[in-house]
């Protein structure tokens, strides 16, 4: 892997300035050039290990930082003076986690992700971008939304299940098996953001059993000028079944063509 911390920021083209402000999104000094200096990390590294098909600069400015950031007023929807926490499910090369965390510093992420090689672009990249409000988890889903931590005195501590006021997902699998992957670390009323592309009312539709069985609203899908966001709510504790045991989320969605397992 290339010297991240070496990498010269590319600057955003004057589209993706234009598409941003048209979005009401604002941005503090500092914030392009740390976007830029992403950009040029994921496409560098992208070079040794599988990260994005997107290689052209515009195309990736658009369909990469700007459709990450398409999530950012939702994010901000929060009670003055608390620390949000996000978890980036299935993370990848850091979309749309590493934008966010770089535009929201008063956020804490979480950037999940399976693969090692990956896992380690991220912890390279979120150090040499100085982004001290992001950790790494190097874990499959459906292990890591079961993790309920230590017992305490005080409680249970290092939990990831229900520990999420946000979660977020991009380009990880239709709706059904998305939902059961991402579901179980949100807490109660917390809100799932996914970004997903025109098929997202099919989606849906094809979701609707497991939504149900998850304990899972549809609080509206909204255009963007990249995609659409499902926006999914909590409204109660996730059955412990769920996520089921690993790969079975994919392989058999929940409530897509059968009946639901019984718990």
């Amino acid at each position: 892997m290339p010297d991240l911390a070496a990498l010269a920021p590319i600057p955003a083209p004057q589209a993706f300035i234009e598409a941003a402000a048209a979005m009401g999104i604002e941005f503090d000094a500092g914030d392009l050039e740390k976007l830029g200096r992403y950009l040029a990390m994921l496409l560098a590294a992208n070079e040794a290990i599988n990260l994005t098909a997107i290689k052209e600069i515009d195309a990736a400015w658009e369909k990469h930082i700007l459709d990450s950031l398409t999530l950012l007023p939702y994010l901000a929807e929060v009670e003055e003076g608390t620390t949000p926490r996000v978890i980036d499910v299935g993370s990848g090369g850091g979309l749309p986690g590493l934008p966010l965390a770089c535009a929201l510093p008063t956020h804490q992420f979480t950037l999940l992700e399976a693969t090692e090689k990956k896992a380690e672009f991220l912890r390279q990249a979120a150090t040499a971008l100085g982004l001290t409000n992001v950790a790494v988890v190097v874990e499959r889903a459906e292990v890591a939304a079961q993790d309920r931590g230590q017992k305490t005195h005080e409680g249970r501590t290092g939990a990831m299940r229900e520990a999420f006021d946000f979660v977020t997902a991009r380009a990880v699998g239709r709706l059904a098996t998305l939902a059961e992957l991402t579901a179980g670390f949100a807490e109660i009323n917390g809100r799932l953001l996914l970004i997903k592309g025109q098929a997202a009312a099919e989606e849906l539709e094809e979701a609707a059993a497991a939504l149900h069985e998850l304990k899972l609203v549809h609080a509206g899908t909204v255009d963007t000028p990249t995609g659409r966001i499902v926006v999914l709510e909590k409204r109660s504790a996730t059955p412990r079944l769920y996520p089921r045991r690993d790969g079975e989320p994919k392989r058999s969605p929940l409530g897509v063509g059968k009946a639901a397992p019984k718990k």
